[in-house]
């Protein structure tokens, strides 16, 4: 992939460097261990794709800063993109363009595992593709897209707005050669959140299903389509993936969150919305299309098939 750019803006920037730039503008902070899994997992050191992050840094397009825990107590390089890089990025129209703009300070902040852990899920999904012959590519996730959900203006803290961790895109090839478009709604939820601001969330989704956009002048037709079909072509499933602490802890939270979803009357009664949790090393260990899912209303056992792709629309091979 490169960015279609004009001379000036990328003198000495090579493609590989090209390649780094929208992966940094579109997933905020990664890193290096996780660019090393993306873009060269082929090799056992990551010494060229240092060699090119240091490149960038010293053209002013990308910076980084220490990764506050690291692990193993090794410290690790996380690394973002500059108001300059994004500029490069945004003239290209490889990604879609965001207003928000990372600063060292926000690098540097407690807001660091929570991105990672986004990333890290995607990666997941990006490897098992490879393993599987599908397709989840690097750019094949965006975080943090606002979703209205609820007409008139909005004030901070308001819920007018539906905001996933992720939205992640996955093009499944069957076995007889049908190609299946997957998009999914991923909360990732690393055991620092309250279990009921988790569910309450889970209202949110549900309420999005079924949110009609109603028109502000007095004199036009009220509509009739929700509003994300103008988005996603079915309604993306809902994944939620548990990690931070121990299995029991887990389950715990996971039947608390069910508990919690069956109470909820814009959940059980008529929701188009189909979620279901997991954890980061089910999904890590045996992909995504095992049966992994804990479904958040139902039976409390664990199916495969939010993930099975026969409902979604197909695209022909």
């Amino acid at each position: 992939m490169s960015l279609t750019v004009t001379e000036p803006r990328t003198a000495g920037l090579s493609r590989f460097g090209q390649r780094l730039l929208p992966l940094l503008y579109q997933h905020r902070l990664i890193a290096t261990s996780q660019l090393h899994r993306l873009l060269t997992p082929h090799t056992r050191r990551p010494v060229y794709l240092l060699r090119q992050l240091g490149h960038l840094r010293t053209m002013g397009l990308a910076e980084s800063t220490d990764r506050r825990a690291g692990r193993m107590g090794r410290c690790e390089q996380l690394w973002y993109i500059t108001p300059l890089g994004c500029e490069i990025v945004e003239a290209g129209d490889v990604v879609t363009a965001r207003s928000y703009r990372i600063s060292p300070r926000a690098a540097a902040s407690q807001l660091q595992e929570h991105t990672l852990a986004v990333v890290d899920t995607g990666i997941t999904f990006s490897a098992w593709a490879g393993r599987l012959g599908d397709e989840c590519g690097p750019l094949d996730w965006e975080p943090e897209l606002a979703h209205r959900v609820r007409d008139g203006d909005n004030r901070l803290g308001d819920d007018a707005f539906l905001v996933p961790d992720a939205v992640l895109r996955y093009t499944h090839t069957t076995r007889d050669g049908r190609r299946q478009l997957l998009t999914f709604f991923l909360e990732i939820d690393r055991s620092t959140m309250q279990v009921a601001r988790l569910g309450r969330k889970l209202g949110t989704y549900a309420r999005y299903a079924s949110y009609t956009p109603q028109p502000s002048g007095r004199r036009q037709q009220a509509s009739t389509r929700e509003a994300w079909r103008e988005r996603y072509p079915a309604f993306p499933r809902l994944l939620i993936v548990l990690s931070g602490t121990s299995a029991s802890v887990l389950q715990r939270r996971t039947e608390d969150l069910r508990a919690l979803a069956s109470a909820d009357p814009r959940i059980t009664q008529g929701s188009r919305l189909r979620a279901g949790i997991t954890t980061a090393e089910l999904l890590d260990r045996h992909g995504p299309f095992a049966p992994i899912v804990m479904p958040v209303l139902g039976d409390g056992e664990p199916t495969d098939v939010l993930l099975t792709p026969h409902t979604e629309r197909g695209m022909s091979k």
